[in-house]
């Protein structure tokens, strides 16, 4: 996988205010502020460079306000890093190719795999199935 690398005035430029804030400095949206998607078939598409992390097949309603899904499209397209910030211990996710911050995963989701990942919807940009 190639690695994609920007300057802070690159990102800055290609990213709405909220999207380099989460993406570029570990921030999060409030819950339930984004859109959530339209439900039909498509991938879920890093803001930053546009690897695909997430299918429309592994979304699910974990009514937690932010976009939440079960596994990523591959393994290897996301990243993982102890986050201790805030007085707790969480699992951050971003993507494998650009760094960007998506958000946490936890091992409260539902079968096959028991996890949930929880993305800001604004790090993700979805890409509906042609028809």
């Amino acid at each position: 996988m190639d690695k994609v690398e920007r300057s802070e005035a690159e990102w800055r430029e290609m990213l709405s205010d909220l999207a380099y804030h989460v993406t570029r400095e570990h921030g999060t949206e409030r819950p339930f502020t984004h859109d959530n998607f339209p439900d039909v078939p498509g991938t879920y598409r890093c803001v930053g460079c546009d690897a695909p992390l997430f299918d429309h097949l592994q979304k699910f309603e974990a009514h937690c306000g932010w976009p939440a899904f079960s596994a990523p499209i591959e393994e290897e397209m996301i990243g993982h890093t102890l986050d201790e910030r805030f007085n707790m211990r969480r699992t951050e996710v971003h993507c494998a190719r650009c760094d960007s911050h998506l958000g946490h995963v936890f091992p409260d989701g539902p079968p096959p795999t028991g996890l949930r990942y929880c993305i800001n919807g604004v790090a993700l940009r979805f890409e509906p199935e042609e028809a």
